[in-house]
């Protein structure tokens, strides 16, 4: 029996459903010679990923992109498995007793710490942290941030850093008909921050935000963009980074803002470029001040642009520190790890074992698992059809006679209930979806998310015992 048959399926795991879970599952299941049955699984109860826990409550549009992912989910073949977690409900073995292949899109759940004194100090937080609170995220519903500070430091302008700034200078009114959580919106309205300090270690021509991103916080009602002049002004060793359109329209934007001043405007926004933090300064356990080193821009052996310390050095009065200065991957069990950078070890796609660097039969990665932090939503496509390409091209070795896996449609469905897991299907996250549109209505709002686990599972139809 040909494996890919109408008879027998190409059977397929995917872990995370995030934009590159999505994409793959589309790749997949878009194969018009090949049968091919996907079941996706996602440590939370709803779907979506990053485009629901990440993207900002202002970019709307963005999150568009989920009208894609819902016609991906009602393709026949594919089935959703929400609240099931790898390496507490099922493992890696017994995943690949039921399935050809496994794909991981687990993208990078942890952040890189700064390696800086004082950085134990309360009232320092990781940028996902924040993003994850105001965007009701249920890893971090219960965290606390201390915005009865005056004065905030954010460290690193991509475009996770710029996020964070504009909800902390944005107004709170422009923000409370979106899906922002409820709670965010509170805390915001309470807040007394006026000066966002944002800090990049190398010059304008080197951000990493977009240009759209930098539009938007120099565009802001409540806040003036304030820059040095002096600090737009670019040496020789910029020049091959300005002669890139983007990079172009980045450091024009910063110079014509430079010349503005400081504005009138109730908040602050002080950008601050060729500046690295080198110790958070505390009083009492808490954060008072941030020391920066002053940078010098050099050439290194492949003519990159890198930050060298120049030994100069000022200090900023902040009481609230937001990190953003890089991303990396979570080790799950039974899944080869790269703990020095931060991914799963592969080769185009193909898992690597850690130790041996061989590739492990039948195990996949796309997105940020594959590649490390990089790129928008749309980079998972290409990224993800290129790891399918090489699924592909390894299906047809899988030997037609070795049919000992278990691949009935409801073996994995028995497994869960068998150990109590309340996993939640596609039509349950549709469900949770039309609840939340309607809570969000009665607010007048876009959405009101559940932000919770047990609020999203108690909302629910019970199917038997809860797995947490």
């Amino acid at each position: 029996m040909k494996i890919g048959s109408p008879e027998r399926p190409l059977f397929v795991a995917i872990v995370g459903s995030g934009p590159s879970g999505f994409y793959a599952a589309e790749a997949l299941l878009k194969q018009k010679d090949l049968a091919v049955r996907v079941d996706m699984f996602d440590r939370l109860p709803t779907p979506f990923g990053l485009v629901r826990g990440g993207v900002a409550p202002d970019h709307q549009k963005i999150k568009g992109v989920t009208l894609v992912y819902e016609r991906v989910a009602q393709t026949p073949g594919f089935r959703f498995f929400g609240n099931v977690k790898l390496g507490r409900d099922i493992s890696v073995d017994e995943l690949k007793k039921r399935y050809d292949q496994i794909v991981y899109a687990v993208g990078n759940e942890s952040d890189r710490a700064l390696g800086i004194t004082g950085e134990d100090l309360s009232g320092n937080h990781s940028a996902t942290a924040f993003v994850g609170w105001y965007n009701g995220h249920p890893d971090w519903r219960g965290e606390n941030f201390d915005l009865n500070q005056e004065a905030v430091a954010v460290i690193g302008i991509g475009n996770v850093a710029m996020d964070v700034t504009r909800i902390l200078a944005e107004d709170p009114e422009e923000l409370k008909g979106t899906d922002i959580a409820g709670y965010a919106v509170d805390a915001l309205r309470n807040s007394k921050v006026k000066t966002i300090w944002l800090i990049g270690r190398r010059g304008p021509a080197q951000a990493a935000y977009s240009p759209a991103e930098i539009n938007e916080l120099g565009s802001l009602h409540s806040a003036d963009l304030i820059v040095d002049p002096k600090e737009t002004v670019l040496g020789s060793e910029s020049q091959k980074d300005y002669a890139d359109p983007e990079n172009k329209k980045n450091v024009d934007y910063v110079a014509a803002k430079a010349k503005e001043g400081e504005g009138s405007k109730p908040k602050k926004i002080r950008l601050r470029f060729c500046a690295s933090p080198v110790e958070v300064i505390g009083k009492d356990g808490k954060i008072v001040a941030l020391k920066l080193e002053k940078n010098k821009l050099v050439l290194d052996e492949n003519g990159n642009v890198k930050a060298k310390g120049s030994g100069e050095f000022d200090t900023i009065p902040v009481g609230l520190v937001f990190r953003s200065v890089g991303y990396r991957g979570i080790p799950i069990s039974g899944v080869p790890f790269d703990d020095k950078a931060g991914k799963i070890p592969n080769l185009e796609g193909r898992v690597l074992d850690a130790a041996t660097k061989a590739v492990v039969i039948g195990q996949y990665v796309v997105g940020w698992a594959k590649r490390g932090p990089s790129g928008l939503i749309g980079t998972n496509r290409a990224d993800s059809v290129a790891t399918v390409k090489c699924m592909l091209e390894d299906a047809v070795k899988i030997p037609s006679d070795g049919l000992t896996r278990d691949t009935d449609d409801k073996s994995t469905p028995a497994l869960l209930e068998s150990r109590s897991v309340r996993f939640v299907t596609f039509g349950d996250w549709k469900a949770l979806d039309k609840l939340e549109l309607e809570n969000g209505k009665k607010l007048g709002k876009i959405r009101e998310k559940f932000t919770t686990i047990p609020e999203m599972l108690g909302a629910l139809p019970q199917k038997g015992p809860v797995s947490v």
